[in-house]
């Protein structure tokens, strides 16, 4: 398409005409919600959801979120090499944006978002209650994003291997993982926007040879 809008980056979006909202965010997107529970040396629990957030390896599977500046995922994880993702439902939408407020690291998010917790089984942070999905990770790896040329972002980018997973039985059906029946939501571009996967957007395709 030659008709297409473009621009350079660092020029800004807002050097297009009428694109008064930088467009990442929208396009990469529908994302998954990184929502990760840690601990901090004094015991101090913290849940935070990061939208750069996914799966990067198969076996073993090594799961990884990038958080913009260093926060107390960051440096909890850092400290004592544990973390727990915790899926977020349509249900508990609204717990998880309560838990992304900006307060100081002695703020425990589960109470500051009313949410009840269950200990992990190899890890210590805890995980959140209700939601029906649970990665318990060893830290493997954390790296600091960089430029083009070569400058160093206050950008974080957290790996780690999945030692134990929690699934609740009613989402296995014939054996497999039934990704809808989850009420799954994702974030999509803007300040405030949300999608929910449901069954009636399934289509599917089997990779060729």
């Amino acid at each position: 398409m030659s008709d297409q809008h473009f621009y350079e980056p660092r020029d800004g979006h807002a050097s297009v005409p009428g694109l008064d909202h930088d467009p990442l965010n929208a396009i990469i997107a529908p994302r998954p919600i990184g929502w990760i529970s840690t601990l901090a040396e004094d015991g101090t629990r913290n849940l935070a959801p990061y939208s750069f957030f996914n799966l990067f390896n198969y076996r073993p599977p090594i799961i990884g979120f990038s958080s913009m500046g260093w926060k107390d995922s960051a440096a909890n994880i850092a400290a004592t090499g544990e973390f727990v993702w915790n899926l977020v439902t349509r249900d508990l939408g609204d717990a998880m944006n309560r838990s992304a407020a900006t307060v100081g690291e002695e703020v425990d998010e589960f109470d500051l978002a009313g949410i009840d917790t269950l200990p992990s089984r190899l890890v210590k942070p805890p995980r959140v209650a209700a939601s029906p999905v649970a990665f318990e990770c060893r830290h493997t790896q954390t790296l600091r994003l960089e430029t083009k040329d070569g400058s160093a972002l206050d950008q974080w980018m957290i790996l780690g291997e999945v030692v134990g997973i929690h699934i609740a039985p009613d989402l296995i059906a014939d054996g497999a993982y039934q990704t809808a029946a989850a009420h799954p939501i994702l974030r999509g571009g803007g300040p405030a926007d949300y999608f929910e996967i449901a069954a009636d957007a399934l289509f599917k395709m089997r990779r060729p040879g």
